[in-house]
């Protein structure tokens, strides 16, 4: 099981999230815990009234809604009875129990998995502390209820990918707005609440891995002068297709200036991270032979996407690592200088160079082996010739080569030469 919390300072639009998966037929209220009425007979303004006026009683604390979705893996059929009881036992560990909550089950998703939309004000005014719920408490909680319930550890093999939103399927965004917006606002509730990215860039590397960028517009267009947003669905080929939707039409309203105001925050939460992605690569490149397509799939298998940016002629430019385990997104520049789009290229390079190197000298031994076996074959024709030679013309050359007749001829001259005699110098005494 896995258990993602987002706080915000809206309980309408966590209320509101969840109802339009109703309405769309992707979920079913299951539960409304500690309200007087049934979630059956209470309408939307019923159950966010019951919520809302426990907020009233604190006015100081502004982040005052908890958005709660608990995630199975696909293997589990859990009823409704088990999904309704395991919802009740991890609010009541991390500090809930009592508090009104909404259950709510959805089925947008390959994995089963649950909503709860609460608050964190108690009927006596007095805010549950948020800080740290997700790393301590919840933590503890879940893995009570793995053991209590027989559930699949969230720290199993596989387990890394599973709950990653899916891509938006574009075929049934092309249908009219309403659908391409609810594709979309699927997506972005996800990645704008969970990846920490320091750029619009950055961003759109994540939202294209689902068929989705952020068009911030042209240089001189309304939207960009307004600092606002279009979202987009994109085909296989990275063509914007569809109806664009504003930003300010999601109810978290994710234009440019909302996201801008991330950036400074998500630049120092992504900075322990950075040495994952770097050991990553450096590990992947240790292999003798390898290209940009091989290291894209040795990352993805550590959970992270490497996001080729080229220009319509296909150089690549750019490098972008989106690393889904630690929901952080770098662009290879930011790793450091070793990790940019050009040193990776003649990393992989060098690898391959390499390779044809070796290739190369075991191709000159191979031939200088060849050239042995020939030389040595050679000669043995050599000798071969020469005994059939002396065979076929008899002893007779071999008698007419050493007779002495023969030799008096050539070496009388040099016999007949007399040397000169040294002089010697006689000593005189004086």
């Amino acid at each position: 099981m896995v258990a993602v919390i987002h706080s915000s300072s809206s309980l309408r639009n966590c209320l509101n999230y969840n109802e339009q998966k109703v309405k769309a037929g992707l979920a079913k209220c299951l539960e409304a815990g500690y309200y007087p009425m049934d979630a059956a007979d209470m309408n939307f303004y019923q159950k966010l009234s019951r919520l809302e006026k426990l907020t009233e009683l604190n006015q100081r604390t502004k982040v005052n809604s908890v958005h709660i979705s608990l995630n199975f893996d696909p293997s589990e059929k859990l009823s409704k009875e088990q999904l309704q009881e395991v919802a009740g036992v991890y609010l009541e560990k991390i500090g809930f129990g009592g508090q009104p909550y909404l259950l709510y089950q959805h089925f947008d998703a390959g994995h089963p998995h649950i909503h709860l939309v609460t608050t964190n004000i108690k009927p006596d005014g007095k805010a549950i502390n948020l800080h740290n719920l997700g790393r301590n408490q919840s933590e503890k909680a879940r893995k009570e209820i793995e053991v209590l319930y027989g559930l699949v550890r969230a720290e199993d093999a596989g387990q890394r990918e599973l709950f990653r939103p899916k891509p938006v399927n574009v075929e049934r965004a092309l249908y009219g707005r309403v659908e391409t917006k609810r594709a979309i606002a699927g997506v972005l509730n996800s990645v704008l609440k969970s990846y920490r990215f320091t750029s619009l860039p950055e961003l759109n590397a994540v939202l294209g891995l689902y068929n989705i960028t952020a068009d911030a517009g042209s240089e001189k267009s309304r939207i960009r002068e307004h600092e606002g947003l279009v979202y987009r669905v994109l085909d296989a080929q990275g063509n914007k297709v569809g109806v664009p939707i504003k930003a300010s039409d999601f109810f978290s309203s994710p234009t440019l200036k909302n996201i801008r105001e991330k950036f400074a925050a998500n630049e120092e939460a992504r900075a322990p991270f950075r040495s994952r992605i770097r050991n990553a690569v450096d590990l992947a490149l240790l292999q003798d032979a390898i290209d940009l397509r091989v290291l894209q799939s040795a990352l993805k298998k550590e959970g992270i996407d490497l996001v080729i940016r080229q220009n319509a002629d296909g150089v690549i430019y750019g490098l972008t690592y989106v690393d889904h385990v630690k929901k952080t997104v770098f662009n290879g520049s930011d790793l450091g200088k070793a990790y940019s789009a050009r040193a990776i290229l003649e990393r992989c390079t060098k690898g391959v160079a390499g390779e044809g190197k070796r290739n190369i000298g075991e191709a000159e031994k191979l031939e200088q082996k060849r050239a042995t076996e020939n030389g040595r074959r050679s000669l043995l024709n050599t000798q071969t010739i020469l005994g059939e030679l002396v065979n076929s013309v008899g002893q007779d050359l071999v008698d007419a080569l050493l007779d002495a007749g023969e030799q008096a001829q050539v070496m009388d001259w040099q016999l007949k030469r007399k040397k000169k005699k040294k002089k010697r110098r006689r000593m005189t005494l004086t």
